[in-house]
C-alpha cells in the first residue's frame, strides 16, 4: 500500500518535499520550490529505487556553502521514513 511523507526541508530553496513510497521503494517525489530542472531530475532518478540506496547516494550532498542541498534534504526525508 502506498504511503506519503510530506517533509519540510531546511537550508534550501525548496519549501516542501513529498515522497510517495511503497514498502522500501520510492514511487514518486515532488519538490515544491527550488531549482526546477535539478529537483525534477533528482525526482525522476529516484523513482523505483530503494530508500536505502537513495540515502546512501544523496546523504551529504552539498550546494555551495549551504551545508546541505535539495538531494541531501531528500535523504533526510527518507531517513524519517526509515525511523
Amino acid at each position: 500500500m502506498e504511503q506519503t511523507l510530506e517533509f519540510t526541508p531546511r537550508g534550501v530553496c525548496s519549501r516542501k518535499i513529498t515522497v510517495v513510497y511503497e514498502g522500501d521503494i520510492v514511487k514518486k517525489i515532488i519538490f515544491t520550490g527550488g531549482c526546477p530542472g535539478n529537483t525534477q531530475g533528482v525526482a525522476k532518478l529516484a523513482q523505483g529505487r530503494k530508500i536505502d540506496e537513495l540515502i546512501e547516494l544523496l546523504d551529504g550532498t552539498l550546494c555551495g556553502s549551504k551545508g546541505t542541498s535539495c538531494p541531501d534534504q531528500l535523504a533526510q526525508a527518507l531517513k524519517q521514513i526509515k525511523a
